[in-house]
């Protein structure tokens, strides 16, 4: 089973581009806490994030630098050829489902919905409390 469940912040605001055939992609590194060996303190792992289709839009639309979230989907370790000719390996994840963990923010402040999770079709998925029967 490949499956991994992140909680983090974003490192800088969401990269969104399209493939020739029209797919949205959104990109971002999140930062996810881990305790040192002694427990006394934090480090911070940076990890690729990269979403798709309507997923990857509605990311980039409603997310910014520092915004909390909580990201569930697969590992995915690639190979590609940099610019200098060495084959590199990278692993990411790949987003399956976005959960919002604060208010959206914008560039001056922060205001909206806290707790949306939106799954890898672009629905709401609403909390079995909040479910409206």
């Amino acid at each position: 089973m490949n499956k991994v469940i992140l909680a983090g912040r974003l490192g800088q605001d969401p990269e969104v581009r399209y493939t020739q055939s029209g797919k949205a992609v959104c990109t971002f590194n999140l930062a996810v806490n881990r305790r040192v060996a002694s427990g006394a303190h934090l480090e911070a792992d940076w990890v690729p994030i990269v979403i798709w289709e309507k997923l990857a839009e509605i990311c980039g639309n409603n997310l910014l630098k520092g915004s909390r979230i909580l990201v569930e989907g697969r590992l995915q370790i690639r190979t590609y050829e940099a610019n200098d000719g060495q084959k590199r390996r990278i692993a990411e994840v790949v987003a399956q489902s976005v959960e919002f963990l604060e208010k959206k923010r914008t560039p001056s402040e922060g205001n909206a919905d806290a707790g949306l999770t939106v799954d890898s079709f672009g629905k709401d998925v609403f909390p079995d409390e909040e479910i409206p029967f």
